[in-house]
């Protein structure tokens, strides 16, 4: 149950990092607007919120003395993804605030950056906040009083961060993966795929056996031919 669910509250705080990086990309280009700055303001706060709950949930397992060496080296991997997430967010927060700095929306004769990204990003401010639709409620000035509050909880990322270090210490080089790289991303692909799995082998074994005898009769024709110039040459000479 315990592991249930810590493996949401990680899914759910991988969701929201991605999504808070996916906007911050968009930060001082085409899109970016003051619904922006208040979608980034309140999805960062929502991945510190998660943070903070696989933060408890973790560590209090990883202390427990009576889990099982199996769940342990489970919630040890977990926690190196978390580990993970948490250095994610920490480098998007601080890039965020850099572009936040470099292009504030006061200064509407700045120049904005030509990302090659267009349209809205509160379909992706949606997603991360787990609602339909997203209300704005900021004030006209967010941009300059979001910059104070994104420094101080830079700050109070850095310091968890630290925490985590001091109350739990699992190596990451220590945790082995249960998957290969990219196998979430071929599992999916496989399940779309898995009723004709069977018979795209079997095109592919017999569009290969067709590739060698087609490969072997032009090394063949041209052997022939070659043989033929070769013995014309010498009558001709």
């Amino acid at each position: 149950m315990v592991k249930e669910e810590c493996k949401a509250l990680l899914d759910a705080l991988s969701k929201v990092t991605a999504c808070y990086r996916h906007m911050v990309l968009t930060i001082g280009g085409t899109s970016d607007s003051q619904n922006l700055r208040e979608e980034l303001k309140k999805t960062r706060q929502k991945a510190q919120e998660l943070a903070v709950a696989n933060r408890n949930k973790l560590t209090a397992v990883l202390k427990d003395k009576t889990v099982s060496k199996q769940d342990k080296a489970e919630f040890e991997r977990l926690w190196v993804i978390f580990s993970t997430c948490m250095e994610i967010l920490e480098i998007d927060m601080r890039r965020a605030l850099e572009l936040g700095q470099e292009f504030p929306l006061n200064v509407p004769k700045k120049h904005l950056i030509q990302t090659g990204m267009s349209g809205g990003t509160s379909g992706v401010a949606a997603r991360a906040m787990s609602v339909q639709n997203m209300k704005y409620e900021a004030e006209h000035n967010i941009d300059v009083v979001d910059l104070k509050d994104l420094e101080n909880e830079i700050n109070q990322v850095g310091e968890m961060m630290y925490e985590m270090e001091m109350k739990v210490n699992v190596p990451q080089w220590t945790v082995e993966a249960k998957q290969d790289p990219g196998a979430e991303l071929k599992s999916t692909i496989s399940v779309g795929a898995s009723s004709i799995g069977m018979i795209s082998v079997e095109e592919n074994k017999s569009f290969c056996d067709i590739s060698k005898v087609l490969a072997g009769i032009i090394f063949s024709a041209v052997l022939i031919i070659a043989i033929v110039l070769a013995v014309c040459v010498v009558k001709l000479s």
